[in-house]
Parts: C-alpha cells; sequence; structure tokens
C-alpha cells in the first residue's frame, strides 16, 4: 500500500471510554511482546545509540508499553550494558507503567504527568522513542515531533510494528479477534473489567479490529517519511529510513535518526 487515509481510530476519541481503551493497549502489548515484532529493530537502535553514546531513553505515546520490556531487554542483552527507558504519554497508562517498571527492577521508568510529543520538557533528556503511535499524527505533527527532537539536539526514531502491506489486514479480521478470545485471561495486570469488554460485552475485540484496519491504511510508508525528513532543516543529523523484516513475514517500518 503506497497510499495513506488519516481515518478515525477510536482510542483517539476523546469520548472513548477510557478502560476498552486501556484493554485495548493492554491486548496491544501482550501481542506485541508475545510475537516479538520489535525485536529486529533494536540492532538499529544499539547502533544508534552507541553513535550517541547515550544509555537514557525517553519513550513517546508509550500508550501501555507495548514491547518496551522486550526491547529493553534486547537492548542489554545485545549492548552488554544497562539502559533505562522512560515511559511517556498525553494520557499516561500509570497501572501499566508501574506494572512493567515494577518487572523491570526500575529499568523502565515513568512520567505520571502528561507529555506532548511535539514539545517534550527538556529536562526529559535522552534518546526519544516513538512505538506503534507515529501513524497516530497527520503529517505536520508528525514532523513537529521530529523538529523537536532536533530542536533539543537528541536523537529518535521511529517504530511501527508493521510493513503497511496488504495482506496484514487479513491478519487483523481473521486472526487477531480469536488471538484476543484465547490471551485475554493471559494478559497482566489482570483485571475483571478487560474479561467483561471482552467476553460479555466485546468492546476490545471490536475496537481492536477497528483500529488495526485504520493504523494499517495511515501508516507512513518510506517514501513518506523521507518527504517529511526533507522537510526539517537539520543537516547535521543522519537519517536511516527503511523497513525491517520480522520472522512473520510481515515488516517493521523504522525511521532512525540523531546528530552527527
Amino acid at each position: 500500500m503506497k497510499f495513506r487515509l488519516h481515518l478515525f481510530e477510536l482510542e483517539d476519541q476523546p469520548w472513548f471510554p477510557h478502560v476498552v481503551r486501556q484493554g485495548m493497549m493492554d491486548v496491544l502489548r501482550f501481542m506485541i511482546t508475545a510475537l516479538g515484532i520489535y525485536k529486529p529493530v533494536v540492532p538499529l537502535l544499539r547502533k544508534a545509540l552507541a553513535h550517541t553514546g547515550q544509555t537514557q531513553l525517553v519513550d513517546l505515546c508509550s500508550g501501555a508499553g507495548g514491547g518496551i520490556q522486550q526491547v529493553w531487554q534486547e537492548l542489554e542483552k545485545q549492548a552488554g550494558q544497562r539502559f533505562t527507558i522512560t515511559l511517556t504519554d498525553k494520557y499516561p497508562n500509570l497501572e501499566a507503567y508501574a506494572f512493567l517498571a515494577d518487572q523491570t527492577n526500575g529499568g523502565l521508568r515513568f512520567e505520571q504527568q502528561p507529555v506532548d510529543a511535539t514539545a517534550v520538557p527538556p529536562v526529559l533528556k535522552g534518546f526519544r522513542t516513538v512505538f506503534s503511535a507515529f501513524h497516530h499524527f497527520r503529517p505536520e505533527t508528525a514532523t513537529a515531533i521530529l523538529e523537536d527532537a532536533v530542536r533539543q539536539n537528541q536523537g529518535i526514531g521511529v517504530f511501527e510494528g508493521a510493513g503497511k502491506r496488504w495482506h496484514e489486514l487479513l491478519l487483523v479480521w481473521f486472526v487477531f479477534p480469536w488471538a484476543i478470545l484465547l490471551f485475554t485471561p493471559f494478559i497482566r495486570p489482570f483485571t475483571w473489567r478487560r474479561l467483561f469488554f471482552t467476553y460479555l460485552v466485546p468492546l476490545i475485540p471490536l475496537g481492536t479490529m477497528w483500529d488495526g484496519t485504520v493504523s494499517l491504511l495511515r501508516l507512513y510508508t518510506p517514501a513518506h517519511l523521507e518527504k517529511m525528513v526533507a522537510a526539517i532543516h537539520a543537516p547535521h543529523y543522519t537519517w536511516h529510513i527503511g523497513r525491517a523484516r520480522h520472522w512473520s513475514g510481515t515488516g517493521v517500518l523504522y525511521l532512525v535518526g540523531y546528530p552527527s
């Protein structure tokens, strides 16, 4: 798919029930981790961190922290050193963040106050990452996220857990619903609310199907990302853009930029 349609996602809507939004993000976190979606981009991230000499990362638009624990573990394993990641979001999922912080003995931290990805507080220094969230923003806002990183001279990595391929729509429509019904009892931290909105009133699986479809249509292709970077005046930055191949046959879209 070379085109991009910016349709509406349910989880972006202020009227959408928070408990359902949180349940959908928890499902996404579980599935991304179980499938190891972001493992292929860890070497790219590790090289960028080695180039900048940073061991502190600031994760923007963290949602429920989908896949970030696995990325942190793989980073430390591959680099043989300690890293810390601060989770942030405009609508922070504090319950999920506290769970991840406990699971990693503080390797994953979190900011309790809302953080705007287009104007990150200067006190939050570190290599910035955006996992599974860049497609939520229209081009002008997405470009502003990159510009803010350049303005504050911070590296940034943008990663989307799909390659924008037609067959990925089939996975969302015919595999995701059954996977959610199967895996939901094993998602932690456990909540009865998640069970209710999965099995009795199935808003979580239905919402995930809709948002998953819209997300694929919203994804920026490498050509789109190249155009964004070209619009930013950052001659001192090095940019890497492309698709990393996942074992499932899908791709992981990425943009990595850092000061040269």
